[in-house]
């Protein structure tokens, strides 16, 4: 997940996403947390948080939460940072950003994005699920890692 902006946008997260969070092994937050209730709610419920800070986020979260994260899930290399900069040349900016990388998680945009390079690196926002913008819902997205490679990758439409 990512843009979370709560209580900005929403008072809490919505329930069908907390039943995710619930029965993840990992959950991935790409910044834009704005409030630190929500980061310690999900650390409390996640079996692991792999988290950033984003542009909205202020000085508590940026002591807690680094700016880029990495973590080797069982073979798959991934990245998790909030901003990636305009969609145009998204793609070989951030294959020159993250070349030891197979996944990439952002955000900042509140649109949910799933391309892939020509060097194989993954790129996945998986919108806002509180704060939907320009989009028909707002969002959240789930995978599985199945032999060492991202796979069942979902995006998951909240309609309150």
């Amino acid at each position: 997940m990512a843009d979370t902006h709560v209580p900005a946008r929403a008072r809490d997260l919505p329930e069908q996403l907390w039943a995710a969070v619930d029965a993840a092994d990992v959950v991935v937050h790409a910044g834009d947390w704005v409030d630190v209730g929500t980061l310690d709610a999900l650390s409390r419920r996640s079996q692991r948080l792999i988290a950033v800070y984003g542009n909205n986020d202020g000085a508590a979260l940026r002591a807690r939460l680094p700016e880029i994260d990495y973590a080797d899930l069982e073979g798959v290399r991934i990245a998790v940072v909030h901003e990636t900069g305009p969609a145009a040349g998204r793609e070989s900016r951030c294959q020159a950003l993250f070349p030891d990388s197979d996944v990439l998680f952002f955000g900042h945009s509140h649109i949910p994005w799933d391309t892939t390079t020509p060097n194989g690196l993954r790129l996945l926002n998986p919108g806002s699920p509180t704060d939907r913008r320009r989009q028909p819902h707002a969002t959240y997205l789930t995978a599985r890692i199945v032999q060492g490679h991202l796979d069942e990758v979902t995006l998951h439409a909240l309609t309150r």
